[in-house]
């Protein structure tokens, strides 16, 4: 098993959580047997899941990392 660092931050990972949890109750709720209401699910999923990890593939793959404070 390998170990997947954070590279979001905090404020980030919330805001990530929450518009994915909206966009899969949207998908759901307003499309619902739609391929539109799939894809915007499962695009919220994404969102979600990389909010709760703390890690996004995208984000590492250019080389973001979270600012360091003092």
């Amino acid at each position: 098993m390998f170990h997947l660092s954070q590279n979001i931050g905090t404020r980030q990972r919330v805001v990530r959580a929450v518009a994915g949890g909206l966009m899969v109750a949207g998908g759901v709720l307003m499309f619902e047997g739609q391929p539109l209401g799939y894809a915007l699910a499962a695009m919220g999923v994404m969102g979600l899941l990389t909010g709760l990890m703390g890690y996004c593939p995208a984000c590492a793959m250019v080389g973001c990392k979270i600012p360091q404070t003092r």
